[in-house]
């Protein structure tokens, strides 16, 4: 950050403009927005729209040492939300750290079809996996009055991350409970009787956002992925579906008639979930579905 022409101290709009600048060198995406949420929490404004009403404050030398690693975190691709610390989920705070993915906006979409899938069923019981940050677990315990849900992941790391943000969004564990495990072998009577129910209990509903990239991709994706999300959480086998697949045949005997399945996964590989259908024949294939951004994100079943 060099000095000036007119030799003062740097402006808010100076520092904006030279972080935007140098954010496009570094191929940041959107360098603009982002040089915007950097400088804002940098400086301890609540949003964005306090930049603007403050272009013409000059920086004391603090503030900028406090802005210079930021800038080169974020200029070294490292996500914007492991920076600020959090990000919004369907208007929740949820803590972002390397130990989970980053929750996106165009996962929110499966809330409100959980939601649909049970409003007509008393006391629902939904089971998450691969829970990551507990977004999905958190949002749909929030929203749903009568729901427990059951958010359960393989990582011990992810869960530790998850039970966090279900403290801080103020979830008491009869609400939302935690169990580590591969799939629905997490899903044992211990954790069915730490929910409040007994070993015989059936889910009726099942949401998941498991990892769904090809192995081949490993090293090809942006650098906010390839070098800051944990790789556990991304890939999926040779095309993707290993965990799909095996979740789906874990689920026979496990579902109240009628329940529902929600899954996450890549826009290619709907047709592919759809035609192999007749490998589960104790489920129906129920839809897929697009998010709001009009892209194929989700793909349903439904317990015969």
């Amino acid at each position: 950050m060099a000095a000036p022409a007119n030799n003062g101290p740097m402006t808010v709009l100076e520092i904006l403009n030279r972080t935007k600048v140098f954010f496009e060198r570094k191929g940041v995406p959107d360098p603009l927005l982002d040089a915007q949420h950097i400088i804002s929490f940098g400086l301890g404004m609540k949003n964005r729209m306090d930049l603007y009403l403050n272009f013409e404050k000059p920086l004391t030398p603090a503030e900028l040492d406090t802005l210079r690693p930021l800038v080169a975190r974020r200029a070294n691709r490292e996500p914007l939300q492991h920076i600020i610390g959090d990000t919004s989920f369907r208007g929740f705070i949820i803590k972002c750290d390397p130990r989970a993915l980053i929750p996106r906006s165009e996962t929110e979409d499966i809330v409100d079809m959980v939601k649909n899938s049970v409003k007509e069923v008393a006391a629902p019981f939904v089971v998450e996996i691969g829970t990551g940050s507990g977004c999905i677990a958190i949002s749909c315990a929030k929203e749903m009055e009568t729901a427990k849900v059951l958010a359960c992941d393989v990582s011990e790391d992810a869960l530790a991350l998850a039970k966090e943000n279900a403290t801080a969004n103020e979830l008491e564990s009869a609400k939302l409970s935690f169990a580590q495990g591969d799939l629905l072998n997490a899903v044992t009577a211990d954790a069915l009787a730490a929910a409040g129910f007994g070993s015989d209990k059936k889910i009726d509903c099942l949401v998941a956002n498991l990892p769904y990239i090809p192995d081949s991709e490993k090293g090809k994706l942006q650098p906010e992925v390839d070098k800051f999300d944990p790789a556990l959480a991304l890939y999926g086998g040779a095309d993707g579906l290993d965990l799909v697949r095996k979740l789906l045949q874990q689920t026979e005997g496990r579902l109240s008639s009628g329940a529902m399945i929600f899954l996450e996964i890549g826009s290619e590989q709907a047709e592919v979930l759809k035609a192999e259908a007749a490998s589960y024949p104790w489920l129906t294939f129920a839809g897929i579905h697009k998010d709001y951004c009009d892209n194929i994100r989700f793909v349903s079943y439904k317990a015969n």
